[in-house]
């Protein structure tokens, strides 16, 4: 896997000045580039930029849960970021609705109700096990706590700590040239109307039109400009469905690799179901919900069957009554179908899986324009024992779903991430400390203890979340939490740094 030598640039580029090169770009303005932007400019590497093909940061995306490994991460990134984190998720934040809008107030972190759980259900209604959300509960468990956060939400908390001119929208990287002679990396970018949103990222309705709140949607026309930059080190952190990625396994071995992987599982879900009969509404509220704002309803009894082979349904009961359906089918059975092709899907699966009638009632009330649809995607750590995607070429390094993405399962796709982050951010900074910008040898030699610190852990994890099988026991499940929360990540870079030196 080589990056492409250098050419002359092509016709249409705005050029940036030679003597301008920057230390580290950061192509992808998600959490966890900016969590690594946020980081080196704390170590004092400041000569940084980061780049989005968005055009606009909107509030868009789905509520992401920070669990202890990820928070540990984001704390050791840079303490700052970890309180302005922390205060801006919904765990630590009062919601007051006015008549004619929504405000937020923030308010001192008061820690929740230790009884606040979200709680897994049988078909019976009973209670197979409960995760508590509560701070302080996981802070005592694993010497950390968990926050739920809007992902927009977790994006401008770390965007506002950054300086304006360093975070670049309306940048979409198309190119990654390698420039020995001037001892950088360019990136060709373009600024253009007819970007598309990410089909393995986003919501599509049952007309397959991608979520219209998406961030690469703009219905203003922009005309289309070009512009290059340069850097000694490019940090790819634009996702699952990586640009930069696409570019490093382009003729290559590792070519079949560049396109995510479907993982075997969709979801589809039902925003809201605006007529519920009143009868029916209680029965599910009192033998399913009792009380909670969202249940995990599934087959829990049939221990001899595997996770990947039942559907799940997560019941909501937030402003209105809704859910959303993980199952495990073909991917031809979900893409470019219409509403009611969908839900006849999930009322298939439903039965098949012998889920309650009451539940079966319910999704049948669903309004078929309600009804999205998403496939998820994985790019593996491992292919197999011996085929192991690179994550690294050069001057250039993948992290977060960039190098490992795959479905949200066990939430372990952000905190990952901060994970790549914090490692990340830590051989970058040893890089300048030790003035090894230029020592091709030194960048690779970090670039490897990148790959296998994180590698084997990315393997472990991506097997939990496609098999889940730490539900299947308590014990289980006890030793999943244990291997994943309590890491000493001090302990880790410590061990980190040493091998370095």
């Amino acid at each position: 896997m080589n990056i492409p030598q250098s050419q002359s640039i092509a016709h249409g580029f705005t050029d940036t000045p030679i003597n301008k090169i920057y230390d580290v770009v950061i192509v992808g303005a998600g959490p966890i580039g900016l969590a690594t932007a946020v980081g080196l400019r704390k170590r004092g590497i400041d000569n940084i930029l980061v780049i989005d093909q968005t055009r606009a940061f909107r509030q868009v995306g789905q509520v992401v849960d920070l669990l202890p490994n990820g928070l540990k991460a984001l704390k050791y990134v840079d303490t700052h970021a970890y309180q302005a984190v922390k205060t801006a998720s919904l765990t630590f934040t009062k919601y007051q609705q006015s008549d004619d809008e929504k405000t937020t107030e923030v308010i001192e972190p008061k820690l929740p109700k230790p009884s606040l759980e979200w709680v897994y259900k049988n078909f019976q209604g009973q209670r197979v096990r409960s995760i508590s959300l509560s701070f302080d509960v996981w802070f005592s468990n694993y010497g950390e706590g968990r926050v739920s956060i809007t992902w927009y939400n977790l994006q401008t908390a770390l965007r506002q700590l950054l300086p304006e001119d360093q975070v670049k929208p309306n940048h979409r990287c198309i190119n990654v040239v390698d420039e020995p002679e001037l001892g950088c990396v360019r990136l060709d970018c373009v600024s253009s109307a007819s970007i598309e949103a990410n089909p393995y990222a986003y919501w599509s309705d049952g007309e397959n039109n991608h979520d219209t709140q998406s961030q690469n949607s703009d219905s203003a026309p922009q005309p289309s400009l070009t512009k290059s930059f340069r850097a000694k080190l490019i940090v790819a952190a634009d996702g699952i469905n990586s640009t930069v990625r696409k570019i490093l396994y382009a003729d290559s071995s590792q070519q079949a690799f560049a396109i995510p992987e479907y993982s075997g599982f969709a979801a589809i879900s039902c925003r809201e179901i605006p007529d519920i009969p009143k009868e029916l509404r209680s029965h599910i509220e009192e033998k399913f919900l009792a009380g909670s704002p969202i249940i995990t309803v599934a087959n829990y009894d049939l221990r001899e069957v595997a996770f990947s082979e039942t559907p799940r349904m997560l019941l909501i009961n937030r402003q209105g009554m809704g859910y959303l359906v993980h199952l495990p089918v073909p991917l031809h059975l979900v893409s470019e179908k219409s509403g009611s092709d969908l839900l006849d899907l999930v009322l298939q699966e439903l039965e098949k899986a012998g889920f309650p009638h009451a539940i079966q009632e319910l999704v049948r009330l669903s309004p078929p324009e309600n009804i999205l649809q998403r496939p998820y995607y994985i790019h593996r750590a491992a292919i197999a024992k011996n085929i192991l995607p690179a994550w690294s070429s050069g001057r250039v390094v993948l992290v977060g779903d960039a190098a490992h993405g795959m479905p949200p399962f066990m939430a372990q796709g952000a905190n990952q991430g901060l994970e790549d982050a914090m490692v990340i951010t830590t051989l970058i900074t040893n890089i300048a400390q030790e003035n090894n910008w230029d020592n091709q040898q030194a960048i690779a030699s970090a670039f490897d203890k990148y790959e296998r610190l994180r590698r084997p852990f990315m393997e472990y994890i991506q097997q939990a979340t496609l098999t889940e099988f730490p539900n299947s026991s308590d014990q289980a499940w006890q030793e999943y939490s244990d291997k994943v929360y309590t890491r000493n990540f001090e302990q880790i870079i410590a061990g980190l740094l040493v091998e370095s030196e």
